[in-house]
């Protein structure tokens, strides 16, 4: 349980209402065309929902006139299969994420926000720390990172066609699974171990099998629609943070297995950031206009938990450079109102090379 530790995801849990509140002091926010598109999104949002709707509103019908014929008053099939379809276009479909994850790939301003909110921490760090020796502060995120050119990472090195193909692809697999998940949980007297099993499965490699195994347990008494919950808020949480951090890595240019570790590395810390805006995001229409507030509140974290970054020219190390979380074990440590005592002494930077940040706490 290493990097899925409690005092991990909790971090990253108080990230998020850090970085919120610092995303919205940030007077430039709200005056980006996301927030106008948003309006947009949410129309749409609502003629997606009334699609969905339909074959929901069509089996009631039916249910309805076979009413007629048949007493339905002692049987509870009906119920169910009703319930059935409403859970599974909240919670199984996900559509609203989708809706929200696709705004990326149609206009340019969340990367903008981003870069922007970046641009905000800087500033904000800089002033909180204006009485101290300037030598003494951290170097600053958004002057080398606006140097990389956003199509320079890669995770936009794709053409727009593709990279929408791949995200589709992706979707198509996390919703087959989730629906054949359930849909074998309604097998008879194996169908309540099919749930449990998925968790383990899932956790197993994550948490470690002591956990998973606890996770299993609960599976087998808690109602089945808790654990679907479970496992789809965990799924999207990935999902949504890996959506949140592309600004970045379209800039800093990874190989897939330094991504993977670079994640793997930070995976508690990113689960509890994630989660709470997973949680908010599915809130109907609202969570469109949050989208763009977390977006911001990701370049918070990324000053969290990455080093500042070179210039373009020297940073032909820099990304395996960051694959390990340094000073991890001591951030975590922190209390919550010193999450800024991560300085950094510009001497002993110098001197360890352009590469190494020579970070250090006071």
């Amino acid at each position: 349980m290493s990097n899925f530790e409690p005092n991990a995801v909790i971090r990253g849990f108080q990230l998020t209402i850090v970085g919120t509140v610092r995303a919205l002091t940030n007077p430039e926010l709200f005056k980006y065309e996301h927030f106008r598109q948003a309006a947009l999104a949410i129309a749409i949002g609502i003629v997606i929902q009334l699609i969905i709707q339909i074959p929901i509103l069509s089996v009631r019908f039916s249910i309805y006139l076979v009413s007629w014929v048949i007493n339905l008053e002692q049987a509870v099939w009906d119920d169910k299969l009703l319930n059935g379809l409403e859970f599974m276009s909240r919670s199984v479909l996900q559509v609203p994420f989708l809706l929200m994850t696709l705004m990326r790939y149609v206009t340019p301003t969340l990367d903008e926000i981003f870069m922007e909110s970046i641009q905000w921490v800087d500033t904000t760090y800089t002033q909180k720390h204006k009485t101290e020796d300037p030598n003494k502060l951290r170097s600053m995120y958004y002057p080398n990172l606006v140097q990389y050119s956003p199509k320079g990472g890669s995770s936009a090195s794709r053409p727009i066609p593709e990279a929408i193909k791949s995200f589709f692809n992706r979707y198509a697999k996390k919703i087959g699974m989730m629906l054949g998940i359930y849909l074998l949980s309604m097998v008879a007297v194996v169908g309540r171990f099919v749930m449990p099993a998925a968790s383990f499965y899932t956790f197993r490699n994550h948490v470690g099998s002591g956990p998973a195994a606890a996770i299993f347990g609960a599976g087998l008494f808690l109602p089945k629609r808790y654990i679907v919950m479970f496992l789809h808020t965990y799924f999207a949480s990935r999902s949504l943070m890996r959506e949140l951090l592309e600004p970045y890595f379209w800039r800093i240019k990874f190989t897939p297995e330094q991504k993977r570790r670079w994640f793997r590395d930070r995976e508690g810390v990113l689960f509890g950031f994630a989660f709470a805006f997973t949680v908010i995001l599915r809130i109907p229409y609202l969570g469109v206009l949050m989208y763009g507030v977390a977006e911001a509140s990701t370049a918070y974290l990324v000053t969290k938990i990455t080093d500042p970054p070179p210039t373009p020219s020297a940073s032909a190390d820099f990304a395996e450079s960051q694959v390990t979380w340094k000073n991890k074990h001591d951030f975590l440590r922190l209390s919550l109102d010193n999450l800024d005592k991560l300085n950094v002494d510009a001497d002993e930077r110098d001197s360890d090379g352009p590469n190494s940040p020579g970070k250090k706490f006071t």
